[in-house]
């Protein structure tokens, strides 16, 4: 019955793509009735529409004919708008609606002047914001679709909801959720092999094996890696402009030391679209961790700034405080993450309690890793190079763990 209500149900026949949500831009109301209302309606409407669509995990479409084909799933949201003047100002008002009981998702207000050399500014400012809030990861439509249960789901349904549970697992980064997640993406990439958003992501997750599994073996963390970057340039292949299957590749690159080659695909990556702040985050840690420490770090503020809600940026910020001498504000933000199963979290925590003179801290984070992750402890100095491209960034974190409490080997 759910499935009915939603569209899904579309007939007997097996769906031959994954289902990927549709978003209708209404054309925006003109309150005004002048001409220069007009424009200003019809050009942050195209601008809302160009933004959109940098996005690849959604179908945007200007009408509703085109939407309402009946060979693909409608449209299952809409966005409407409405553009009011005043003498030296605009106001855009948008909503966010859920076609299924007409129910407002979101809803915000953008002011703007009417300066001719600041309009155009304006109006690429605005449609990125709602471009951003609503289109990337865990933003409205993300969290509308997490949140919906679907009762028997069609084949496209379940791969879709594959990359949703994806997202759910990086909140906490644990293993077994990474196992279930793993599984479901290997079963949506063999039931649709042209789905680059699932190479992409299965990638992330194979690249997670590796930097998250300590077994000592070689061969197996090598086996992790050539998984990781062979799932990326499938996505990549699929889809060149694909940007979780190039942020993996960005990130397996890293993790195989071709770091130079890691940046590049990471900055041209951020040209094709500055709006998703899951990958500016991503790009800002691989800027950093090689050296690039400024850089770096400014990008992962702005991607916490624009997207708050992903705890990943609250470790990357308090690596970056920790990197810069901060000990205080990087202890601040490591007890703002959330990742109490994430053995790298505990690692960093470690060190910045350790550097920073917490050794009540300190000793809870050691006795955590010694007793939940021994294989981490063996080989910190592994662990911690695979992570950091500088020797001196290297023995700098080394040496904080050591004050610790910990016993790294030279």
């Amino acid at each position: 019955m759910a499935v009915l209500a939603l569209g899904l149900a579309r007939s007997d026949v097996r769906p031959t793509s994954p289902e990927i949500p549709r978003l209708l831009v209404e054309t925006f109301d003109d309150l005004s009735g002048t001409e220069a209302s007009k424009a200003i309606a019809s050009g942050l409407r195209q601008e809302v529409v160009s933004q959109l669509s940098k996005f690849n995990d959604i179908v945007v479409v200007e009408s509703a004919a085109k939407g309402e084909d009946p060979s693909i799933s409608p449209a299952r949201f809409v966005l409407a708008g409405s553009v009011n003047l005043s003498t030296d100002a605009f106001r855009l008002r948008v909503r966010l609606l859920n076609r299924a009981d007409n129910s407002i998702l979101w809803a915000e207000s953008y002011d703007g002047g009417l300066k001719v050399a600041q309009l155009m500014e304006v109006q690429t400012d605005i449609a990125r914001n709602v471009s951003s809030s609503l289109a990337q990861a865990y933003g409205v439509i993300f969290q509308a679709d997490a949140n919906l249960h679907v009762v028997n789901p069609p084949d496209d349904w379940a791969a879709y909801s594959c990359t949703l549970s994806f997202y759910a697992y990086r909140v906490g980064v644990d293993a077994e959720s990474r196992s279930s997640v793993r599984a479901c993406l290997e079963k949506a990439v063999d039931r649709f092999p042209t789905y680059a958003t699932a190479w992409g992501l299965l990638s992330l997750i194979y690249i997670d094996d590796y930097r998250f599994e300590f077994s000592g073996e070689p061969a197996e963390s090598a086996a992790a890696l050539d998984r990781a970057l062979a799932a990326a340039r499938r996505s990549v292949g699929l889809d060149p402009v694909n940007i979780r299957g190039r942020q993996a590749e960005m990130v397996a690159l890293y993790f195989h030391k071709e770091i130079d080659a890691a940046l590049k695909v990471g900055k041209q990556t951020l040209t094709i679209n500055p709006n998703d702040t899951e990958f500016m985050g991503e790009y800002g840690e691989r800027l950093a961790v090689s050296g690039n420490w400024h850089d770096g770090c400014q990008l992962i503020a702005e991607a916490r700034q624009k997207n708050p809600g992903s705890g990943y940026y609250d470790v990357d910020l308090a690596l970056c405080s920790y990197f810069s001498g901060d000990y205080t504000q990087a202890a601040m933000w490591i007890n703002k993450s959330p990742f109490p199963s994430n053995p790298i979290y505990h690692l960093l925590a470690a060190a910045v309690f350790g550097e920073g003179g917490y050794k009540i801290a300190a000793d809870r984070e050691v006795a955590w890793l010694n007793q939940n992750q021994p294989d981490l402890v063996n080989n910190m100095r592994q662990v911690v190079s695979a992570r950091l491209a500088r020797s001196q960034d290297v023995e700098f974190f080394l040496g904080s763990l050591r004050k610790a409490g910990l016993g790294v080997a030279d």
